[in-house]
């Protein structure tokens, strides 16, 4: 019982920091990612389609994608979706090729970045935090139905706090790659 209610609330919690890499992959460094496009929809013959899936992407130099389409009529399409995604980003191409050159960042949106990832990595902690109060419920539950003695849900509930003090660490050392990456020119 204690031990699965420490595993619920591990797997909580290793869901809070998946969702937060998912999420920090997606703002914008100086540096080219295709993490950056995963959002964008290409309209192929009337369907919303994701960019991956008309054509290759990849990422030949440090502030360049290029998108090779499968078909030669979506160009268009493509630089249109990607210029509705609204991700600060301008395509051109050659007829063969989509290019996105991405700009290197002023010190003033970098600076903006770092608060929109400290923001997310509070968010994040307050998912694990909310792991930890509904570990700690669960514990309560179990005295209160007398399946547990008073010892074992204090011991319990120090090793969630523990469980807790770790994960909000990941987080911290998550977020000071992320933002280190955002700062450097």
């Amino acid at each position: 019982m204690l031990d699965e209610v420490k595993k619920k609330a591990g797997a909580a919690m290793d869901k809070a920091i998946e969702a937060l890499k998912r999420d920090l992959g997606k703002v914008r460094t100086g540096r080219a990612s295709l993490s950056l496009l995963e959002d964008v929809r290409v309209d192929y013959y009337g369907t919303p389609t994701p960019l991956n899936q008309v054509g290759t992407l990849a990422v030949p130099e440090p502030r360049l994608i290029t998108i090779q389409p499968w078909e030669k009529q979506l160009i268009p399409e493509i630089e249109k979706a990607i210029f509705k995604a609204d991700l600060g980003l301008n395509p051109s191409s050659d007829g063969q090729l989509v290019r996105i050159a991405i700009p290197a960042l002023t010190e003033e949106r970098r600076k903006e970045m770092v608060k929109v990832i400290k923001r997310m990595g509070e968010d994040c902690k307050i998912a694990i935090r909310g792991a930890r109060r509904d570990a700690n419920d669960a514990l309560k539950n179990l005295l209160k139905e007398k399946d547990i003695t008073e010892d074992e849900q204090k011991r319990t509930e120090k090793d969630i706090q523990d469980l807790t003090d770790r994960y909000v660490k990941k987080v911290d050392d998550v977020l000071d790659v992320k933002e280190q990456e955002v700062m450097e020119i």
